[in-house]
């Protein structure tokens, strides 16, 4: 089952037009280690040395270079022929994602820049376009190795250490083109009220010069059958309208949620009219579920809900942080439902818009988690917060998105336990989320020393059961800072109270065959058996800690020298999948 404007590869599955053309494949392609492509004017004409396989990082083997060494400047370059028809209208060029900042030159003419690795962005290039002949698109991408930029899992050294990774430099996601109305829809807020059986939108919207009357008609279906048709006029960029789906004619009684167990999702299309004239045909959907926490608990859709998740790092051995395909993304999916968990704890990596969609699609709950800094300072703050807040507005759509998590095990706030700006930093993250999302729980500081936080989660790799349920039976005296666990680690930040959040383990496991290569937690183990005893004891001994409300264990995959995942990095099953969902459902 899909939506059903469903387009296989479109890169943007919660917004969609029919109308788009692809630019991954081919590019000309050129390292710039002594940073002289803009003064020698490249941009004008790419003397490409090679060629690379857009979206893939020069690092990976899937880009046709696989070079790992580190390159700070990096150029691209492709000719695209844009039809005379489409002249009157805006051409938009859309990259997914580029790490680290992207300047652009058409026909030899600057554009702009994005600074930000993990977060999609766009440029209009109508002014700077020929319509009925080529157009060089040229980009450049600067990287650097610092520490103030948000790297996530990506190494700031010239080789892999701990859990750190090949970094990733250049475009890392599709890039595309699509050409709309000079009136067309920039964007739409989908906010479901399951309380009050209604869903409002936030139509934010480009006039062009001059423009008549705008007018937007909403159109919701489920299932193919058409529910209700809502129009709003426009007279200003931003507008608010809120439907009453479910109280006409259809009845309360036919209100459809989404859960895991239910994914069930609403069709929506948005149609955009100037003086009556349709300009904007816009597609989407949506899914009425909500997230709470009430007592203890996390609630979805008004029930407490265990959540049995799993840790997603998004590596694959041929493109590293790139999907291979979409078929790879629903490989991944389609092994965590088989192994029993209803959700995962995307780690330290914005993932593809697609694979947000299939969690959606197949009713996978996400941990959505920024990618950490690794110093503290004005540029980290500064760096941090932009792309974070982009990352919010892109993302907040998806259903299957329930808890934002800013911040992890205090990778870039080193010193927060005892450090009031480093506090007050972590605040203000989380204020500024719920500003923009007061409806999805926001975790300050996942693993420990949490400051405001709506949910408390702790790490611990500790790999005897018995010794994993005697740490946490006395919860008060754990919570209230009083004690340590893991490595010395405190739960709470000084000056911070435990207030009665939700307790999550939110990484567990980590478990890791002998073979004499790359590296898990705890004791590496020799045979099946002894794996799957220690994964049960210490799962088992979670679920028995009847305060905690869920966990997640540590991880899908194996990710380079890091050898702890269920499945290898070729995606093969170490043990029987089926026993690991008997222990998780157990």
């Amino acid at each position: 089952m899909t939506t059903q404007a469903y387009m296989k590869d479109y890169p943007r599955p919660q917004f969609v037009r029919k109308d788009w053309h692809s630019l991954n494949g081919e590019w000309d392609f050129r390292f710039d280690d002594d940073n002289r492509g803009e003064r020698e004017q490249w941009y004008a004409q790419l003397k490409g040395d090679r060629r690379i396989t857009v979206p893939f990082t020069y690092e990976t083997k899937a880009s046709g270079i696989g070079e790992e060494a580190f390159h700070p400047n990096v150029w691209y370059q492709r000719v695209v022929e844009l039809p005379l028809e489409r002249q009157g209208q805006r051409t938009i060029l859309h990259f997914q994602a580029v790490d680290y900042t992207a300047k652009l030159w058409v026909n030899g003419i600057y554009v702009g820049q994005h600074q930000g690795g993990y977060a999609a962005f766009s440029f209009d290039i109508t002014p700077y376009a020929v319509y009925g002949g080529a157009n060089r698109l040229v980009v450049k991408v600067e990287d650097s190795q610092s520490c103030t930029q948000p790297r996530g899992k990506q190494r700031w050294i010239n080789d892999n250490f701990e859990c750190f990774y090949v970094q990733t430099t250049g475009i890392w996601q599709s890039v595309w083109l699509e050409h709309v109305s000079l009136s067309h829809l920039k964007a739409v807020k989908m906010t479901p009220d399951l309380d009050a059986r209604t869903v409002r939108f936030e139509y934010q919207t480009e006039a062009a010069a001059g423009a008549g009357a705008l007018q937007v008609e909403t159109r919701i279906s489920f299932k193919g059958q058409l529910l209700k048709t809502a129009n709003l006029v426009i007279d200003r960029p931003w507008l608010q309208l809120e439907v009453d789906l479910f109280h006409e004619a259809n009845g309360p009684w036919r209100m459809k949620t989404w859960s895991p167990e239910q994914p069930n999702l609403y069709d929506v299309e948005f149609i955009l009219f100037e003086n009556g004239t349709e300009v904007d045909r816009v597609h989407s959907y949506f899914g009425m579920r909500k997230i709470s926490i009430k007592n203890g608990q996390v609630l979805l859709n008004n029930r407490p809900y265990y959540q049995r998740l799993i840790l997603d790092q998004g590596y694959w051995p041929e493109s590293h942080l790139t999907p291979p395909s979409e078929e790879a993304i629903l490989t991944d999916i389609d092994a965590v439902l088989a192994m029993g968990y209803n959700g995962v704890r995307k780690h330290m990596k914005i993932e593809d818009a697609r694979f947000l969609y299939w969690c959606d699609v197949k009713g996978l709950l996400v941990w959505s988690e920024m990618a950490a800094t690794y110093e503290f300072n004005d540029e980290a703050i500064e760096s941090f917060t932009r792309e974070w807040v982009e990352i919010v507005r892109q993302q907040y759509n998806h259903p299957s998105i329930v808890t934002w998590v800013p911040f992890n095990e205090s990778w870039g706030i080193p010193q927060v336990l005892t450090q009031v700006k480093q506090q007050r930093f972590t605040e203000s993250i989380y204020h500024l989320t719920k500003s923009m999302d007061p409806h999805r729980p926001v975790i300050v500081n996942d693993g420990w020393e949490h400051t405001v936080s709506d949910i408390i989660t702790l790490h611990d790799y500790e790999e005897v059961g018995s010794r994993l349920l005697s740490r946490y039976a006395d919860k008060d005296t754990l919570l209230n800072g009083s004690i340590a666990f893991n490595n010395s680690k405190y739960a709470m930040a000084e000056g911070y109270a435990y207030r009665g959040q939700p307790i999550i383990l939110s990484e567990f496991g980590g478990i890791a065959f002998n073979t004499g290569k790359g590296w898990g937690y705890g004791n590496q183990v020799a045979t099946n058996e002894q794996f799957i005893e220690r994964f049960k004891n210490i799962t088992q001994a979670i679920k028995d800690t009847d305060y905690i409300c869920g966990y997640c264990y540590t991880q899908v995959t194996d990710v380079q020298q890091e050898v702890n995942g269920l499945l290898t990095e070729g995606r093969e099953p170490k043990v029987s999948l089926e026993i690991i969902k008997a222990i998780n459902l157990a």
